[in-house]
């Protein structure tokens, strides 16, 4: 009987155990939230600018008729390739083979004139000295002759104008490069009046991307060198690469030929050109792009993944830091700009500190958390968002 008595009890102080282990179970705190960290390191970081500007081709001609005339026939293909000296348009010659000859008579006649003004002045200078003709006479003879000769110097100049204008009927390309389309067709009356246009040639091997920069730039880069936080890239080591229309990156990369020595006074604007390769002919003038240049060096620059960066409701910039006793600190920073997906941080952090990349919608200021290293291919969409 005793027995029975013992195990009632035992079994008693058992069930009013349990009421206060599951009490004990509630009131144990939850583990601390893990988040995601990367440690802030300090090094050279290239600073690059990204500006707008257009294609320009290398060198442009217009090609344009120096003479009048009907235009007979066009020679090439329009968008082919071309070289200088090829014939483009052929004008009718024609009349300028008249006017040539014409010329070439006039000139013969005038030698011929000349040579008998020539030789009767000769044969009064022998005459004069015995008295045989006057000095009237002699002086006339001589005036006939410097004057022949003077007639044949304007024949001369006469003919080779004419061989010039019988040569311009026959239209050459002055550079070598791709011709666009003809500006007027067979039948067309040219060059009466002004040199009408006919074609224009583009030198699109290397070609020129032109484009501006903004002198407050400028002025904020300056004063960056000059303090010795940014280290000035040469001309000829400054990387520049072009982002085209659809996104995609030019394959080649440029070189900076020049920036200019004035600011255009309506936009506030300094133009730069740089020149790139174009074997394929992918680059066509006029057409958009942005350049990404690479224009001074960070030797001790900050940079933070731009998904640790948020802006609050002033818009200032902040990070969260773990400390090193694992808790969760708000820093305001200083941000300059941005490099790929990075933002660049001038002020409120220094190299080795924490800053928090993912599961930050789970923390809170003077929060203890377990920091571990960002890992992106792991991180959780509503992160990947910030």
């Amino acid at each position: 009987m005793k027995r029975k008595i013992f195990v009632a009890v035992g079994i008693f102080g058992s069930i009013l155990m349990l009421p206060g282990c599951a009490q004990k179970q509630q009131m144990a705190a939850p583990p601390p939230p893990e988040v995601g960290v990367v440690t802030i390191q300090a090094g050279p970081l290239p600073i690059t600018m990204e500006l707008p500007g257009r294609i320009d081709a290398v060198r442009t001609a217009q090609v344009r008729a120096r003479v009048a005339g009907i235009l007979l026939k066009r020679v090439f293909e329009e968008g082919s390739e071309v070289k200088a000296g090829d014939v483009l348009f052929q004008i009718d010659p024609a009349p300028l083979q008249a006017a040539y000859d014409s010329a070439k008579a006039s000139q013969a006649s005038a030698q011929a004139n000349v040579k008998q003004a020539q030789s009767l002045a000769d044969r009064y200078e022998k005459l004069v000295k015995i008295k045989a003709v006057s000095q009237q006479e002699y002086d006339a003879a001589a005036a006939a002759a410097a004057q022949g000769n003077a007639s044949v110097s304007v024949a001369k100049a006469a003919l080779e104008t004419a061989s010039l204008n019988l040569g311009y009927a026959t239209v050459t390309a002055p550079i070598s490069g791709r011709i666009g389309q003809a500006l007027v067709t067979e039948g067309a009356l040219v060059g009466q009046g002004e040199a009408t246009e006919l074609a224009v040639i583009q030198q699109m091997d290397p070609i020129y991307f032109d484009f501006t920069e903004s002198s407050t730039e400028l002025l904020k880069l300056r004063q960056q060198f000059d303090n010795g936080q940014l280290k000035k890239v040469a001309p000829d080591e400054a990387k520049i690469s072009l982002l085209l229309e659809d996104g995609t990156t030019y394959p080649h990369e440029g070189k900076l030929l020049f920036s200019d020595v004035t600011v255009d006074p309506t936009t506030g604007m300094v133009t730069l050109r740089a020149e790139f390769p174009n074997t394929n002919d992918l680059l066509l003038p006029g057409m958009f792009a942005r350049a990404q240049l690479e224009q001074a060096v960070d030797s001790n620059a900050i940079a933070v993944p731009q998904r640790g960066v948020t802006y609050g409701a002033n818009g200032e910039p902040t990070v969260m830091v773990v400390t090193p006793d694992n808790k969760v600190a708000v820093r305001p920073v200083v941000v300059s700009s941005a490099e790929g997906n990075k933002w660049i941080v001038t002020g409120g952090l220094k190299a080795g500190e924490r800053v928090i990349l993912s599961g930050l919608q789970n923390v809170q200021p003077g929060m203890t958390v377990i920091p571990v290293p960002f890992d992106s291919t792991n991180a959780p969409a509503a992160d990947a968002s910030n």
